[in-house]
C-alpha cells in the first residue's frame, strides 16, 4: 500500500488569532482578499481560508497593511489524514518531502509544529525532529531561532496541513504567533511579557543610557525591563513600586496621577510607556498629551483595553485617533495580550 504524500492544495492559509478575536480577525483578511472564505475553525481563533488571491499577494498586501487582530498564518500546501493516538511521522515526512522544492536553497529554516486539541499521544517536539532532519538531508541549514523560512505543520483532529513560506509572510516568526518567554527569578508581573514581546515585534529600539517615562508604572515591570537595558526610568504612579526596585538609584518614583504629573513637568524622555487600564479613547489622549515631552527620534507605547463585544469598533476610532497626531509604528493583539491591543507610535513629521 502506498503511503500517503498528502493531498495537493493551492490557495488555502490557516490563520490564528486570540479565541475572543477569530471573527475580527477573519474580517481583515477577508477584507485583504474580499472573496476569500472560510472552510472551518479548526479551533477557538484558529480558522481555514480558501484564497481567491495568491499567497504572495495576500502576503504583499498584509506587510503593507498589517493586521491588527490576526496574529499568525501560514499556507496551506498539502493536507493528509494524520493519527491522534498513533504517531506516523512517515506520511507526514513524505508530504514534506515533497515541498522541499518550495524552500528556497541556502537561506535558513525551521519547522513550526502546532497541535490543536487535547489527547494527543505525541507532541510537537517529536514533528519537528523528524521533519527537520528530513528537510536537513536535503542540504538546506536549519536554524530554529532566526529561520528565514518556515515549514509550517498544523494537525487538527485527524487532519494534518503543511505548507512552505518566508517567515517575513506569516506576520510572526513564531508558531501561530505564540512568542513565549521565560520566566526570570527578578520579574515583577506577566505584564514584562507584553513589552518585550511588542519591543521584538515592532523592532523597537531600547536607548541605553536614555530616559524614559512609565506612566502608571506601579508594580513595576516595564520598568524593570527598561532598567535592565540601561534606561533610567520616571515611573510615575499613586501606588507601590515592587520592594525590588526601592534602592535603585536608576529609578525616580512620582508618586501621583499621571495627568497631574504631565502638566506640571516638561521635561524630555526617548521612551514613553503607557500600560493604565482606563478607556481606550481617555488613554491615547493622555498618551498623545505625554508625546509632546518625546523625544525626536523616541518612541512610545501603550495598550489599548477593549470592551467585550466593541473591540473591533473601539481599536478603529481610537487608532484613527492616534494616526491624527502620531505615526503609528505598529499596532498588534499580541499573544501576551488579553482585551487590548499594543501600539508602538513616534512622533508624526513636522510635530
Amino acid at each position: 500500500m502506498p503511503i500517503d504524500q498528502g493531498t495537493p492544495v493551492e490557495r488555502q492559509l490557516i490563520f490564528t488569532a486570540d479565541a475572543a478575536a477569530g471573527q475580527i480577525a477573519l474580517g481583515e483578511l477577508q477584507a485583504a482578499d474580499p472573496h476569500a472564505k472560510l472552510l472551518d475553525w479548526l479551533a477557538p481563533g484558529v480558522g481555514r481560508l480558501a484564497l481567491v488571491m495568491t499567497w504572495d499577494a495576500l502576503a504583499h498586501r498584509l506587510r503593507a497593511e498589517p493586521p491588527v487582530f490576526c496574529r499568525h498564518i501560514c499556507p496551506v500546501q498539502r493536507q493528509l489524514s494524520v493519527h491522534k493516538h498513533i504517531f506516523e511521522p512517515e506520511p507526514l515526512a513524505q508530504a514534506a518531502l515533497q515541498l522541499v522544492p518550495r524552500l528556497h536553497a541556502g537561506e535558513r529554516f525551521s519547522v513550526q509544529t502546532r497541535l490543536l486539541g487535547e489527547d494527543w499521544s505525541y507532541g510537537p517536539y517529536d514533528v519537528n525532529m523528524r521533519l527537520a532532519k528530513l528537510v536537513a538531508s536535503q542540504g538546506l541549514p536549519l536554524d530554529v531561532r532566526d529561520p528565514q523560512q518556515v515549514l509550517s505543520v498544523v494537525l487538527a483532529g485527524n487532519s494534518g496541513y503543511l505548507g512552505v513560506s518566508r517567515t517575513r509572510d506569516n506576520l510572526s516568526g513564531w508558531a501561530g504567533g505564540e512568542r513565549r518567554f521565560r520566566r526570570e527569578p527578578e520579574q515583577i508581573s506577566r505584564a514584562e511579557f507584553k513589552l518585550l514581546e511588542a519591543v521584538e515585534l515592532f523592532g523597537l529600539a531600547i536607548p541605553a543610557r536614555g530616559t524614559a517615562l512609565d506612566l502608571g508604572a506601579a508594580p513595576g515591570g516595564w520598568t524593570r525591563i527598561l532598567r535592565n537595558r540601561g534606561m533610567r526610568v520616571v515611573a510615575v504612579d499613586p501606588a507601590e513600586l515592587d520592594p525590588r526596585l526601592a534602592d535603585d538609584p536608576g529609578i525616580e518614583h512620582v508618586r501621583e496621577l499621571a495627568q497631574a504629573y504631565l502638566q506640571r513637568n516638561g521635561a524630555r524622555y526617548d521612551v514613553i510607556l503607557n500600560d493604565m487600564r482606563m478607556d481606550a479613547l481617555e488613554s491615547a489622549g493622555l498618551t498623545l498629551a505625554a508625546m509632546e515631552r518625546l523625544a525626536p527620534r523616541g518612541w512610545a507605547l501603550m495598550t489599548l483595553k477593549l470592551p467585550e463585544g466593541h473591540m473591533a469598533r473601539v481599536a478603529t476610532e481610537t487608532l484613527s485617533l492616534l494616526r491624527q497626531q502620531a505615526t503609528v509604528l505598529g499596532a498588534r493583539q499580541l499573544f501576551h495580550n488579553r482585551s487590548e491591543i499594543t501600539v508602538a507610535l513616534g512622533r508624526k513629521k513636522g510635530r
